[in-house]
């Protein structure tokens, strides 16, 4: 640090670069790569359904979006969609609030950001149609499924204006808010879980517009640079330790069958009926069909040696197996096995090869 302190721009190397730019303008460009990776991050785990790490990624992009000192017209889209991810997952919880206004549920709220994604793009208006209606008649089955008819019909008196195009679902709303039955026709077909999956479709085509983002792109390739090596190393060592314990295990075998064999007096070696054979023929005889069995054995196992070398563990594997430890957690193998792309595994080569990498990691 003391080295440092003294030394002039020229000399701090890549700090002069930094401090030739405005300060302002790198942490905006940073911050605009952080909001990128954030928002893919987060429709990501909406998409798979995984809460905690859903979870995270809402505090990480609520901070980074905070964080922005103005909203760029290329981060309205990302922005807009990640409040209203935050607000659809909070969307039955009534006791929630984004707004000052204690009356605006977390469905409520959601509506409007999809207002102001229907203005960044024109291209899915079938879908937007769509989930917009699903939104209004969910912000209504809500209210109603938690007993609160009176705000069900306060809500009702928001969310639709005059215009016609609206009025014969609001009237269809109406109606089932003065029956007062949450279980009508209507709220069941334009379910939550329909809303959800109609939030996936959209989601799932922002995550292919946006898989190239600037953070995922260096990260995978820092990855893949500092990791296929290793991997590749570390498989060939697990296979060669493998292959040699088994070839040193049928030597074993090998030799305590022959002192068996050789050991044994002639009166106590039996013929394949069970019958106690006597002289040097059943003698060779037996000791042959004893050696054509370990010679078996052995070509067995370098047969199933070849096996596993052909089945060796690929880096994308590895990462298929990370990803689904962070999902599942370990030890669900099974469903780890179901949802990742291996080659030819099972569900115990996935747990052998995890113990495998823990090892190598505290080695």
């Amino acid at each position: 640090m003391a080295g440092a302190a003294g030394s002039s721009p020229g000399e701090a190397g890549g700090g002069g670069r930094v401090c030739s730019a405005s300060l302002a303008e790198v942490e905006a460009v940073a911050a605009d790569w952080m909001l990128e990776f954030a928002c893919y991050c987060l429709c990501r785990h909406f998409g798979d359904g995984c809460a905690a790490e859903f979870r995270r990624w809402r505090d990480v992009a609520q901070a980074v979006i905070n964080g922005l000192s103005k909203t760029a017209t290329h981060q309205r889209k990302m922005v807009y969609l990640c409040q209203l991810l935050i607000r659809i997952a909070k969307g039955k919880n009534l006791e929630c609030h984004f707004e000052n206004d204690q009356r605006i549920s977390p469905l409520e709220s959601a509506l409007s950001f999809w207002t102001l994604l229907e203005r960044e793009e024109i291209k899915l208006e079938k879908l937007h149609e769509d989930i917009r209606r699903l939104i209004q008649i969910q912000v209504v089955a809500v209210h109603m499924e938690n007993g609160y008819f009176k705000e069900a019909a306060e809500v009702l008196e928001r969310l639709f204006t005059e215009s016609e195009s609206n009025k014969p679902l609001r009237v269809k709303l109406a109606t089932i808010i003065k029956s007062k039955d949450p279980y009508v026709p209507l709220l069941q077909s334009f379910s939550y879980s329909l809303l959800i999956s109609k939030i996936k479709s959209y989601v799932e085509l922002f995550m292919k517009e946006n898989e190239a983002n600037f953070l995922m792109q260096a990260a995978t390739k820092q990855v893949e640079s500092k990791g296929l090596g290793a991997t590749a190393l570390q498989n060939k060592t697990v296979n060669v330790k493998e292959s040699d314990k088994r070839s040193l295990e049928t030597k074993q075998r090998s030799m305590k069958e022959q002192q068996s064999i050789t050991n044994q007096p002639p009166g106590d070696i039996k013929n394949p009926t069970g019958r106690p054979c006597s002289g040097r023929k059943h003698r060779v005889s037996s000791v042959l069909q004893s050696l054509n069995s370990l010679q078996n054995v052995e070509k067995n196992g370098d047969a199933l040696a070849c096996g596993r070398r052909r089945q060796r563990w690929t880096y994308k594997e590895d990462l298929e197996l990370k990803s689904g430890i962070r999902e599942f957690g370990v030890g669900n193998w099974a469903k780890i096995l179901v949802h990742g792309d291996f080659n030819n595994r099972t569900s115990v080569m996935l747990k052998d090869r995890w113990r495998t990498l823990c090892r190598n990691e505290q080695g």
